[in-house]
C-alpha cells in the first residue's frame, strides 16, 4: 500500500492553525545549505537538486536499483531550517535583509533509504545530471525532539505574527524557545498558489 504522509503522518505534517506541542523523532534527509535571498534564482537551484535526488529514490525500481524494503510512497515535502548570519543576528532588533538569511533545505527520505543507497543515488545523479551543488549535498539523520508547531496560512512575510502566537503559547506552557532558528515545511507550491493561501508548517524547538 502506498505511504502518503498527508494521511499517515498528520501529526507531523498537517497541524492545525493553533500552536501545539509535538515530539519529532529522528528522520533521514537529503540536505544542502546556503545563504542569501530565497527569492533569488540561485535559491531555486538548491530546491531543484533536492527534488532530483528525491525522485531518483522514488523511481529507483524502474532503473533496477530499488533498495531492500522499498515500498511505494508520496515524496515528502520540502523543508527549510532558517537562521541569520552572525552579524545580522546581533542587530536583529533593527530588522534584517533577506540577504542575511542562512538556510539548510532538505527533503525527508523513507526509512528504507540508508547511507549506502543515498550515496548510490547521489553518484547516479552526478553521472547523469551533473550539478555543482551535488558536491554540497549531505545525507543526514536529524532529530528535533520537543517542538511547538502550527500551520501558517498566508504569505511568508506574515510569518512573524504566527511566531508571536507560538512563543506566547510556549511561555504559557512553561517552555522556552531554544533559539531563533526555526523550521518551515512547505505544503504549497508558491508558483501555483496565491500568497495569501500558502500553507506552511512553522516549528521551533523548546525545552
Amino acid at each position: 500500500m502506498k505511504h502518503e504522509w498527508r494521511k499517515k503522518e498528520k501529526g507531523i505534517y498537517v497541524p492545525g492553525n493553533a500552536p501545539e506541542i509535538v515530539e519529532i523523532p529522528a528522520y533521514r534527509f537529503f540536505t544542502v545549505s546556503g545563504e542569501g535571498d530565497p527569492n533569488s534564482e540561485q535559491f531555486g537551484e538548491y530546491i531543484g537538486v533536492l527534488y532530483s535526488l528525491s525522485y531518483g529514490v522514488k523511481m529507483s525500481p524502474k532503473k533496477g536499483m530499488a533498495p531492500d524494503g522499498f515500498h511505494d510512497y508520496t515524496v515528502y515535502p520540502l523543508e527549510g531550517v532558517w537562521d541569520l548570519r552572525e552579524e545580522a543576528r546581533k542587530d536583529s532588533a533593527a530588522g534584517f535583509s533577506k540577504e542575511d538569511l542562512v538556510f539548510t533545505m532538505m527533503i525527508r527520505q523513507p526509512d528504507f533509504v540508508d547511507e549506502s543507497f543515498a550515496m548510490r543515488i547521489l553518484g547516479e545523479m552526478a553521472r547523469k545530471k551533473p550539478h555543482p551543488l551535488l558536491d554540497q549535498v549531505r545525507f543526514e539523520t536529524l532529530e528535533e525532539g520537543k517542538c511547538v508547531q502550527m500551520l501558517h496560512l498566508g504569505s511568508y512575510d506574515s510569518e512573524p505574527e504566527s511566531f508571536r502566537r507560538m512563543e506566547e503559547f510556549a511561555a504559557g506552557k512553561g517552555l522556552t524557545r531554544l533559539s531563533k532558528t526555526h523550521r518551515e515545511i512547505y505544503l504549497s507550491d508558491p508558483g501555483k498558489v496565491a500568497s495569501d493561501k500558502l500553507k506552511t508548517v512553522l516549528r521551533f524547538r523548546v525545552e
